[in-house]
């Protein structure tokens, strides 16, 4: 008998109820039946009027069939079947053998009922492309109802002869029964690969094609079902494990055939409104913190991505063994980087493998907590589907989509240019291809002109769709030469209109600012620094993110230390210690300010500096100590004797640097040595002079000084280990 494994695909929809794969080990006679009975009933009535698009033949016979069995179901439990099997005539063991093939149709007709529903809810693209292999499992129950009529006792029932000569002519039936495939179904499927193949050969069928095969024989006629198409197709690449045909990159490939015709036959008619007014209460897709924010409930601290600062909604594991969110790490990688965010240890390669255990965690907690917790939570499904490769197909039809998407963009109405935003904005997330040819095909313009929109979505998906494509490297310098674009980036962090387009505006400066000629330009403009500051010091977590970033990049040029301090960018890096989130990478910004003697002053002023970049030392990451215990060296070197005074006054540098030297990462261990050395030098000067005190370095070494001023601290610290 077929097992409920050969269902395995279609619990991409939804997941069976555990009832289809359990048999009813408590159930029996009289319960049992009427179980059975209402089971099938439900089908018949559920199903029987449905029209389907496919499969049509093969679903209204397996309801045929199931239609007998109600007859037989309730003529049993009118009988009181059950509760008479050991007066009937029949023997023991005929009753026992009704009995189990009463429970396994159980099974079957659960198995029934998942596969028809299947049919009836599932997008016509995948039905069709899915054709033959549903037709296989229509094939396999009609070989179970076969086996199972088989060995059934009809004649040790006391059924009447109506109903056994149903019974038997079913029986002949499933005996007789083949493996159908519908010829028409079948030519449909070809004649979308035959799409397939035109786009990958280059050759884009003509609109009168098109026509035909989406609006007349499959019958997609409006955008809102091509819409419901693209999304179901998109589930299927997200769920996708590899054991599916077509693949994810075939998939990816409809897709984008599907995507381009929806905007050729229909443009925007049915999206414009619905972008325009969102209602306030119905929490938007892709902002899971935000959801979880509103229920005033805390994410455990394992579900939370390192680098988004969000629940994680599709954990994975990447070399180093360290688990983050597959679209925050898959952006990490793609930007360049080859370390470790949390770690900083190299990545001996760039697989990420599913981390099932701690979703399944996540999954529970969700449902515990009453928090929806769906892969569409992520802006959109295109987000996960990045790793499937794409087909010539896919880049040849996105490329058409994104002639028509530009079109609307310079010429649409207001409503037309915010959806063509928004799908530039998802195009641009799924391949270097893809953000390649939009920026080609001249997008930047019209997306930066967008960023002055009073329109507070249309802002949104321009600031994020610019995000996306900078992320690609030749899309940077096209970004940073547009005429006032930077300048409107900024305007959208300094007073955008929604929290997430000024987030996103300060992700995307940057991921400009990794180029080093770009980090003078981009902080100099006016209140860019400033509006990082305040984003870092009021955002949200994922907002304080993407500010702490974007300054430790601008802090790298040397030239941008004082406005970095005029901007507030240095009081809001020492306040930004004191959060978990964001403390390690406020550390290594500091800790390049210090190196310059503007930076070393300015920070020393500060006065929670020298406690919160020990609190670093302390409880922080590696990275974060190495961080710290780095700023506190330059301190000690540039930041003047009444810096070094604080730095040695504090009661636990001792131990902190002795826990470092003997535990810290290689360049940690090599600055707290140094600093280490520091410290006994001057406790050595002061004592030859009679006291504590710190005298200005005046010989041009960084690691003399000597003490005046009494302070009485303690200081034997072994350096024996080696310099790093």
């Amino acid at each position: 008998m077929a097992t409920a494994a050969i269902f395995s695909s279609l619990r991409r929809r939804r997941s069976p109820s555990l009832e289809a794969f359990l048999a009813p080990v408590d159930l029996s006679g009289v319960a049992l039946v009427q179980t059975l009975a209402s089971i099938s009933t439900e089908i018949v009535s559920c199903f029987s009027g449905v029209r389907f698009s496919f499969q049509r033949r093969n679903a209204r016979s397996l309801i045929r069939k199931i239609e007998i069995f109600v007859v037989l179901f309730e003529f049993l439990s009118e009988s009181g079947w059950g509760s008479r099997r050991t007066s009937v005539s029949s023997s023991s063991s005929s009753s026992s053998t009704a009995l189990l093939c009463l429970k396994e149709l159980y099974l079957l007709l659960y198995r029934s009922k998942i596969l028809v529903d299947y049919c009836a809810q599932s997008s016509k693209l995948w039905l069709l492309l899915q054709n033959p292999s549903i037709s296989g499992y229509f094939h396999d129950l009609n070989q179970e109802i076969s086996t199972l009529l088989d060995i059934f006792p009809v004649n040790d029932l006391g059924l009447s002869d109506d109903i056994r000569e149903q019974i038997e002519l079913l029986q002949r039936q499933s005996r007789k029964s083949r493996l159908y495939i519908d010829n028409n179904d079948e030519t449909l499927r070809e004649t979308f690969y035959t799409l397939l193949d035109g786009f990958e050969n280059g050759k884009i069928p003509n609109q009168v094609a098109l026509r035909s095969f989406f609006l007349e024989k499959l019958r997609i006629r409006d955008s809102k079902s091509f819409r419901t198409e693209i999304e179901f197709l998109e589930e299927q690449i997200v769920n996708h494990d590899g054991d599916l045909e077509p693949t994810g990159s075939v998939i990816n490939g409809f897709v984008a055939i599907t995507r381009y015709c929806r905007f050729l036959l229909f443009g925007f008619e049915e999206d414009g409104l619905e972008w325009r007014i969102e209602n306030p209460k119905k929490p938007r897709k892709g902002f899971v913190a935000q959801e979880i924010g509103d229920t005033f409930i805390t994410v455990p601290k394992d579900f939370v991505c390192p680098i988004s600062l969000d629940l994680m909604t599709d954990p994975v594991i990447i070399s180093t063994g360290q688990t983050y969110d597959r679209s925050s790490i898959a952006r990490w990688i793609e930007e360049g980087h080859c370390t470790c965010p949390k770690t900083g240890q190299m990545l001996m390669d760039s697989r990420i493998v599913p981390n099932r255990a701690l979703k399944n965690l996540i999954v529970q907690w969700c449902t515990a907590s009453g928090i929806s917790y769906e892969s569409e939570f992520t802006d959109s499904p295109n987000e996960a589907f990045a790793s499937a490769l794409p087909t010539k197909a896919a880049v040849e039809a996105n490329k058409a989509t994104v002639f028509i998407l530009i079109q609307y963009l310079a010429d649409g109405s207001e409503a037309a240019q915010t959806v063509a935003a928004r799908e530039i904005r998802l195009l641009a997330k799924t391949g270097r291809e893809n953000r390649a040819f939009i920026a080609e095909a001249g997008a930047i313009p019209h997306l930066r002109r967008l960023l002055r929109s009073q329109n507070a979505i249309a802002q949104e998906n321009s600031v994020t769709a610019m995000l996306n494509l900078s992320i690609y490297e030749k899309n940077k310098s096209r970004i940073m030469e547009e005429d006032d674009c930077l300048e409107c980036i900024v305007s959208v962090l300094v007073s955008g209109l929604t929290v997430e387009a000024q987030e996103n505006a300060a992700a995307t400066l940057f991921s400009l600012s990794a180029v080093h000629e770009y980090k003078k330009r981009i902080a100099i403009v006016d209140q860019c620094v400033e509006a990082l500051a305040s984003l870092l010091q009021n955002g949200t977590p994922r907002g304080k993110k993407d500010a702490v970033t974007a300054l430790y990049n601008l802090s790298t040029h040397p030239d941008n230390c004082s406005r970095m301090i005029q901007g507030g960018g240095v009081s809001s890096l020492v306040g930004a210690l004191k959060n978990e989130g964001v403390a390690e990478e406020a550390a290594g910004a500091l800790a390049l300010l210090v190196r310059q003697s503007l930076g070393a002053e300015a920070i020393g002023k500060e006065e929670s500096a020298v406690v919160g970049l020990m609190g670093m030392m302390r409880c922080g990451t590696p990275r974060g100590k190495e961080n710290a215990v780095a700023a506190l060296l330059e301190l000690c070197r540039s930041g003047g004797a009444a810096v070094a005074e604080k730095v040695l006054r504090a009661p636990a540098i001792a131990g902190l640097l002795q826990t470092l030297l003997f535990t810290g990462t290689k360049r940690a261990r090599r600055k707290a040595a140094s600093l280490a050395r520091v410290f006994q030098r001057r406790e050595n000067a002061a004592m030859r002079s009679g006291g504590y005190g710190f005298v200005e370095n005046t010989n041009g070494n960084r690691d003399g000084g000597s003490f005046t001023t009494d302070v009485s601290v303690p200081m034997s610290i072994s350096i024996s280990v080696p310099v790093l």
